[in-house]
């Protein structure tokens, strides 16, 4: 679902005897456009259009593999096409420019946001439906509505794009590629994937829209929740990097299979136990997760739970964790900034299944009285009174961010 430059509505480019050629594009005279657009819709040739598409000829065998490589589909295949029609919802019918003129789009604008959305070019081949020319429509639309700058609706485009392509790939891989086995002798798997897509595709779709819906108002009702309007964008937060030790030499020694269920483990159970005791995970990355939490006593209690449970399965390498409590810049998901940086450093450092946390960690849990202050004699029975324990640990240069003051985080009793 992508397209080639060489329309773009922005200067001229050569014709088929190399004099340049002026594009189409939103400085040509509107109803020239339009008419364009419509004969172009209709697979015409267009009267400013200069592209081999809308003249009438076959796109290159370039553009076909270009196209394949995008969908996934290849002219030949009867059974791809009437695959992704199904999941579609409609049949290719546009070409890039067709696409974009349509929609009502400059071909600048309209490459930049298919290939924000992960999508390669295709050149000439009509590989796109009505779909993609709402979706450019609409895009373009909240940009000339003034509710999103170009940039932002770039972004909107990138990180949609980022996360369902995950998605997407994951059911594919895990998920339809089991239910898809034959059932009976001398069917094919793809006998058997049309039906059972047409079965799945409503209920999965309706699945992640509640999904989205349902971290979209949790979201926002943190954010809404923060007092200073700064700290909406750069907040104060508790970021936690979780890393496996060893894995480097496990790769080395176990069979493929063998090190994809044991990274599915680990980052099935981070993930639950993140979940379940309010934090939130940013992303995994095989053997090490990243995770952030408002409160200081809920990051700690998951680190402290994840080294506890992961200490019970034999099959498991042990776990560092590092922590770092400061502000954090949020973009598109992920975290970024010094806390962040600082965090991944303790965790490169971290003993063997501990948990390293830095000063602003460690003082945050002493103001909300889940750990005692370092001048503090705790006597046994005040043992319960606080949730954790704190203890120095040597200071040592860490490069770009200077001296640093490693605590070392235990629990004190038993997690709730």
């Amino acid at each position: 679902m992508t397209v080639d430059d060489t329309g773009s509505g922005t200067g001229g480019h050569p014709g088929p005897d190399g004099d340049p050629r002026p594009a189409p594009g939103p400085s040509a005279d509107p109803r020239r456009a339009d008419a364009a657009g419509d004969d172009a819709a209709e697979g015409e040739p267009s009267e400013g259009g200069p592209r081999a598409a809308d003249r009438g000829e076959e796109p290159s065998a370039a553009d076909r593999t270009a196209a394949q490589n995008t969908t996934g589909t290849s002219d030949d295949d009867p059974l791809a096409l009437r695959l992704e029609a199904l999941i579609l919802g409609a049949e290719r019918r546009y070409s890039p420019f067709q696409a974009a003129r349509s929609a009502g789009v400059s071909m600048e604008l309209a490459s930049r946001f298919w290939r924000a959305m992960g999508f390669a070019d295709i050149g000439q081949a009509k590989a796109l439906t009505e779909a993609d020319v709402l979706a450019l429509r609409r895009l373009a639309g909240l940009v000339e509505a003034g509710l999103l700058s170009e940039p932002m609706a770039v972004q909107v485009a990138r990180s949609t794009g980022q996360t369902t392509a995950r998605l997407a790939e994951w059911q594919i891989d895990s998920f339809l590629e089991g239910l898809t086995e034959p059932p009976e002798p001398g069917m094919t798997r793809t006998e058997v994937t049309y039906p059972l897509i047409e079965l799945l595709l409503p209920e999965l779709q309706e699945f992640l829209v509640y999904v989205w819906r349902r971290q979209l108002a949790a979201a926002t009702g943190r954010v809404i929740q923060t007092a200073d309007d700064e700290e909406m964008v750069d907040r104060r937060l508790c970021v936690a990097f979780a890393d496996l030790v060893g894995f480097t030499r496990l790769t080395r020694r176990l069979e493929e299979e063998e090190l994809g269920e044991l990274v599915e483990a680990f980052e099935t159970t981070a993930a639950d136990l993140v979940a379940a005791h309010g934090g939130r995970l940013v992303k995994t990355l095989g053997d090490e997760v990243l995770y952030v939490a408002d409160d200081p006593g809920v990051a700690a209690d998951i680190a402290l739970r994840l080294i506890e449970t992961l200490a019970h399965d034999e099959t498991m390498p042990e776990l560092r964790v590092g922590m770092a409590f400061g502000t954090v810049t949020t973009r598109m998901g992920d975290v970024f900034g010094t806390t962040v940086n600082l965090a991944s450093r303790l965790t490169s450092i971290a003993p063997r299944d501990a948990v390293l946390v830095d000063s602003e960690f460690a003082q945050e849990l002493r103001r909300t009285q889940d750990a005692p202050s370092a001048e503090e004699q705790v006597k046994e029975d005040e043992e319960q009174r606080y949730r954790f324990a704190l203890q120095p640990m040597w200071q040592r240069p860490v490069r770009g961010l200077g001296v640093v003051e490693p605590w070392l985080l235990t629990r004190r009793g038993s997690p709730r």
